[in-house]
C-alpha cells in the first residue's frame, strides 16, 4: 500500500511544477512543503542523497521565493514600494547562461558529483551511492538555475528526471517513480513555455 505521506508529497509536488512552468510565486512554498514530506519518503526508503537533497531544496526554494518577490538584482523591494512609493520592481527575465557561467556549473557539478558519491557510500549503507550522488548534484544545479530563471533549468529537469525515474524504480517507489515521469514531461513543457515567453 502506498504511503500517505508519498501521496501527498506527489500532490504537492506536481502543484508545485505547475507554479514554476507558469512563473507563480506560490511555487517555492508548495516546494518547501513537498520537499519536507519527501524528505521523509526518502530517508525510509535509504535514500539519504535525496533526502538531504530536500534539505537544500527548502533552503533554495526560500531563496527563490524571495528573488521571486523581489524583482531583479539592485531594484527596490517591495517593502521600500510601499514606504517611499517607488514603482514596483521588474519580475526577474528569462535568461540563458553566459559561457563563462556554463563552465563553471558544468565544473562545479563536475567536482560535486563524486563529492556526494564518496560521503554517500563511506557514511551511510546507501546502496545507490554513485547513482544517487549524482541525481543530489545535478538537483542542486537545477535548483540554482531554476532560481535564476536560466532557461537551462528545463534541461538539467528532464536528466534529473529521468535519472530518478530509475532511481525509483529500484527502490519500489511506483508512485514516486511515476510522479518524476511526469515531471520529464512538464520540464519539456517548462523549456517550451519559457521560450515563448522569453521570445
Amino acid at each position: 500500500m502506498t504511503d500517505p505521506v508519498e501521496w501527498a508529497g506527489f500532490v504537492l509536488s506536481l502543484a508545485m511544477v505547475y507554479c514554476n512552468i507558469k512563473e507563480i510565486h506560490w511555487g517555492w512554498p508548495l516546494a518547501i512543503l513537498s520537499a519536507i514530506l519527501y524528505g521523509t519518503v526518502f530517508w525510509n526508503s535509504q535514500l539519504y542523497g535525496e533526502a538531504s537533497l530536500q534539505i537544500m531544496f527548502i533552503l533554495t526554494a526560500a531563496w527563490g521565493w524571495q528573488q521571486s518577490l523581489r524583482g531583479t538584482a539592485g531594484q527596490p523591494r517591495i517593502t521600500d514600494v510601499a514606504e517611499n512609493s517607488v514603482p514596483p520592481p521588474p519580475k526577474l527575465s528569462i535568461t540563458t547562461l553566459q559561457p563563462a557561467e556554463r563552465r563553471f556549473v558544468f565544473i562545479a557539478t563536475l567536482l560535486a558529483w563524486p563529492a556526494f558519491s564518496f560521503f554517500l557510500h563511506r557514511y551511510t549503507d546507501s546502496d545507490v551511492a554513485v547513482w544517487d550522488g549524482l541525481v543530489t548534484a545535478l538537483s542542486l544545479l537545477g535548483q540554482y538555475l531554476l532560481g535564476r530563471k536560466k532557461i537551462e533549468n528545463w534541461w538539467i529537469w528532464m536528466l534529473v528526471n529521468a535519472l530518478t525515474v530509475g532511481l525509483m524504480v529500484e527502490k519500489s517507489l511506483w508512485l514516486t517513480a511515476v510522479l518524476y515521469g511526469i515531471f520529464a514531461v512538464l520540464s519539456y513543457m517548462g523549456l517550451q513555455a519559457w521560450r515563448r515567453h522569453a521570445r
